[in-house]
């Protein structure tokens, strides 16, 4: 095996656990944004049970990559923490979503909703 490939467990390991949790919420959020809402775009012509058993095998990765997420966050976070995190990177994940695959167009409401999130992570984290 590479020594570069050898090294990532102990690289990520070495990353604040804040850090490695907001990794992997995000590349699981990628994930289930699609399961959610990919199928609106690409399988309006199928049965809604095809979009369903789709979404389920994308959704597999999404859980695969929570779940750790959540265990890792939860040896330095509170839950409270970890559900506004998640919740911060669904918005993230999802408007470029919105504007670059559904192909919809961007909205002030966008800015007011982020705000709104930063406004939730500031109470959340405030000593």
């Amino acid at each position: 095996m590479p020594a570069w490939l050898q090294a990532l467990p102990t690289t990520f390991l070495s990353v604040p656990v804040w850090m490695q949790a907001a990794f992997l919420l995000t590349l699981s959020n990628i994930f289930m944004t699609f399961a959610w809402y990919g199928h609106l775009k690409g399988l309006q012509g199928r049965p809604w049970f095809y979009a369903a058993l789709i979404s389920w095998g994308i959704a597999f990765f999404e859980y695969m990559l929570q779940v750790p997420a959540n265990r890792i966050g939860a040896t330095a976070l509170t839950l409270p923490q970890l559900k506004i995190m998640q919740e911060v990177i669904t918005l993230l994940v999802f408007v470029p979503f919105v504007i670059l695959y559904m192909k919809q167009p961007i909205k002030l409401d966008y800015l007011w909703a982020a705000l709104c999130m930063l406004g939730a992570v500031y109470f959340i984290f405030r000593s």
